[in-house]
């Protein structure tokens, strides 16, 4: 049904629409999705060759441009101009959600500013469908993006994250999967859990759970374990409660957190004991994961 040429596209009102796309499976799109890419005047899209299998296989036969990182300077002025027309156009990444690790941040800041419409057309992100299924904590995490490409550089940015104390997520190629993850041993706590998920709602999907100290056993069974695109879930430092608050304070925060939600029993025992939201937080929030 989806995949119909002959559906009827209703006007799409005048916008920029941030529409997001299959990150493998092309199933994975929204009827929403395919509808609104087949009824905007214009698709903006990171690489037009790379899309066109998609928007064929939607019968979506809308002009489409590129606008990737290298011409997104230039591109931004006449698209914003097309946006104060009245026109509608269409961000569409070669995968995921747009602007997440992709272009179109320059656009979408300078259309806010000028008070044009912005719409999110939600759908697959590798980010949150990696977290998702990792089993690790996901009421707070971090998404960091790729790691920089050089070892010290590397080894520098992870060393900003090991104290982090929510799930870090972070993207990473195939061409740097083993020097990442060598890195990260080095780094990390051999006790901290790791998730490695390759090629996410492709053929070949993986998903592995290991502790950092396994890093080494992951690549020895499977001799493509390094091919394709990575989503690495890293577990956050775990508080130590005992350090963190006092008795009195932790058997406060004990007591509220079996009636009132996270939010409102920290809110309390701040009010209760004096000490410091921040401390009170992490402290539930590890009692919780436990």
């Amino acid at each position: 049904m989806i995949k119909s040429s002959t559906a009827i596209s209703s006007p799409t009102e005048p916008g920029l629409y941030l529409v997001s796309t299959p990150i493998g499976n092309l199933a994975d799109i929204s009827y929403r999705a395919v509808e609104i890419l087949r009824s905007v005047d214009l698709i903006a899209a990171e690489d037009t060759r790379h899309s066109q299998r998609l928007l064929s296989e939607y019968a979506i036969t809308t002009t489409c441009i590129s606008f990737h990182d290298h011409n997104e300077t230039t591109m931004t002025p006449r698209l914003l101009k097309e946006l104060q027309q009245g026109r509608s156009i269409a961000v569409i990444s070669d995968a995921g959600t747009p602007l997440i690790r992709d272009p179109g941040y320059q656009l979408v800041h300078q259309a806010q500013t000028m008070k044009i419409k912005v719409i999110p057309v939600p759908g697959c992100c590798a980010a949150i469908a990696a977290l998702s299924a990792s089993g690790l904590a996901t009421d707070r995490f971090v998404f960091a993006g790729y790691p920089p490409r050089t070892q010290s550089a590397r080894q520098l940015f992870l060393q900003q994250l090991v104290d982090e104390t929510g799930t870090v997520i972070l993207y990473e190629s195939s061409h740097r999967i083993r020097s990442c993850l060598s890195d990260i041993a080095c780094v990390y706590p051999d006790s901290r859990m790791l998730v490695v998920a390759r090629e996410i709602t492709k053929r070949y999907e993986s998903i592995h759970r290991i502790a950092v100290s396994e890093i080494d056993s992951l690549f020895k069974d499977d001799v493509y374990a390094d091919k394709g695109e990575f989503v690495l879930v890293l577990q956050g430092k775990k508080t130590d409660v005992g350090d963190v608050l006092d008795a009195k304070t932790q058997e406060i925060l004990n007591l509220l957190l079996e009636e009132c939600s996270v939010k409102t029993a920290v809110e309390l025992t701040a009010k209760l004991s004096g000490e410091r939201k921040k401390i009170i937080y992490q402290t539930a929030l590890e009692i919780r994961n436990n």
